[in-house]
């Protein structure tokens, strides 16, 4: 198959630290390479990957303080995918609702992942185009009031084996807060969850301009260096062991999480979660056997109470078994196949590789 896969050029494809969609992006289409398909990715000119890359941007815009008007480049570059779209069998964007409008002026079928939420301003476009193929990263992403043509749920999946397993926490022990600083991700409270247990509590996350106030109103007074710290951004390694040597990793989360990548890195490397019960979380956590799916801070404070209880080898199985890459990709193969097939049987007229791959499926 001959598949364009869209990035965000915000962040580098994969990120050198935080960065859910743009390491998503990265494995699927190394994944998709090494299966034998011809894959482009449009995606900043810094990225690193097995498909050929094109790009508008020699880096990163996150990095490039000379770019004033972000939008622009995000133009440029669907303008150059669908200028193009002739030379695909599938567009596949990650873009949330940018590409949409472009979608609809083309023959080749773009079907766009689900990253992100809805809002009232965004569910204008979704709706408008709700005839074109989505897939959900979770059930509970999905907004059926919409009627969005949703053809698959495929969970976000990451290289287990890049990740190390630690069977034990460390001594003296903490507890793990890993993602971006802000609200919506609760790091005001893990620091309430550790400040009323007395538990040492680790933070490492990027903090991005809209939330640097938050940060410095809710977070800053409380990090004193002992027993709250705060880390900056952690790259892959760093991570793995923040996350990997803590007795537990907290994901007091306050919206509808899409997903939550850092609930399955962390479990991946043995550590269980312990999280508020919203968006994705009980799709992802098994209670009682990786992790708690609790409904305020007190059900949280009494969970670290049981947290020992948890097989951290458990914690890591399960990961294997449901979010590995080879599991998120087999996903994206058969919404591909399935999409192609159902274009073939409208018109009759596909590539000879998609034809084969779409009869398959």
């Amino acid at each position: 198959m001959r598949i364009a896969q869209i990035a965000p050029l915000w962040e580098r494809v994969p990120p050198p630290a935080y960065g859910g969609v743009e390491l998503v992006v990265g494995l699927l289409s190394d994944e998709l390479v090494r299966r034998g398909h011809d894959v482009t990715l449009f995606a900043s000119g810094d990225s690193i990957t097995l498909a050929k890359l094109e790009s508008v941007h020699p880096r990163a815009l996150r990095l490039d303080s000379t770019v004033k008007e972000y939008g622009i480049y995000e133009m440029l570059q669907l303008a150059q995918v669908y200028e193009r779209a002739d030379e695909f069998d599938i567009i596949h964007s990650h873009m949330g609702c940018s590409a949409l409008p472009y979608a609809r002026l083309v023959k080749t079928p773009t079907i766009s992942t689900l990253h992100g939420i809805f809002t009232p301003d965004n569910e204008k476009l979704f709706t408008h185009a709700r005839h074109l193929p989505f897939v959900s990263i979770s059930h509970s992403q999905r907004e059926p009031r919409l009627g969005l043509n949703c053809v698959a749920t495929v969970y976000n999946g990451i290289d287990v084996d890049s990740y190390t397993f630690f069977p034990e926490p460390d001594e003296p022990p903490y507890l793990a807060f890993l993602g971006r600083i802000s609200p919506e991700k609760g790091t005001h409270l893990a620091i309430q969850i550790a400040k009323q247990t007395g538990w040492h509590l680790k933070i490492a996350g990027k903090i991005d301009v809209v939330d640097r106030n938050y940060y410095e109103q809710e977070i800053l007074p409380h990090i004193d260096g002992k027993q709250i710290e705060y880390l900056g951004e952690a790259n892959h390694q760093q991570k793995n062991e923040l996350m990997g040597r803590a007795v537990a990793t907290l994901f007091p989360i306050t919206w509808r999480e899409p997903f939550g990548l850092v609930m399955v890195e962390s479990m991946a490397a043995g550590t269980p979660v312990i999280a508020i019960e919203m968006g994705a979380a009980p799709e992802i956590i098994v209670h009682n056997q990786t992790g708690f799916l609790c409904h305020s801070v007190d059900e949280c404070i009494t969970a670290l109470g049981q947290v020992e209880q948890i097989d951290r080898a458990a914690c890591r199985e399960h990961v294997t078994q449901h979010f590995s890459v080879q599991t998120m990709v087999n996903g994206y193969e058969s919404a591909y196949q399935a999409l192609l097939a159902e274009r073939f049987m409208q018109n009759g007229h596909m590539s000879g590789v998609a034809k084969t791959l779409a009869e398959r499926g």
